[in-house]
């Protein structure tokens, strides 16, 4: 399950795991025009654990879930439907 929510100045989205259990804590997507962060509560240090991604990062990372192994440039790739 997942909520979107639109902030002021970002997008929200929550990521919510109804796997098995243990379950996860939920993941908390940040989208703002510089950036991306990433944040999910770490329970065994209390902290909030965050990762930020630049545009082109969170591009190449889209990009990535759908390509074999291997090494690319955004550029290297072919245009999908030609």
């Amino acid at each position: 399950m997942f909520t979107i929510e639109h902030e002021f100045d970002s997008t929200v989205i929550t990521l919510v795991d109804e796997g098995e259990t243990p379950l996860l804590e939920d993941v908390i997507i940040n989208s703002f025009a510089e950036c991306v962060t990433v944040e999910q509560y770490d329970a065994r240090t209390d902290s909030v654990n965050r990762i930020t991604l630049s545009p082109e990062q969170l591009r190449d990372l889209a990009a990535a879930l759908d390509l074999p192994e291997g090494v690319y440039r955004i550029r290297d790739l072919p245009v999908r439907g030609k």
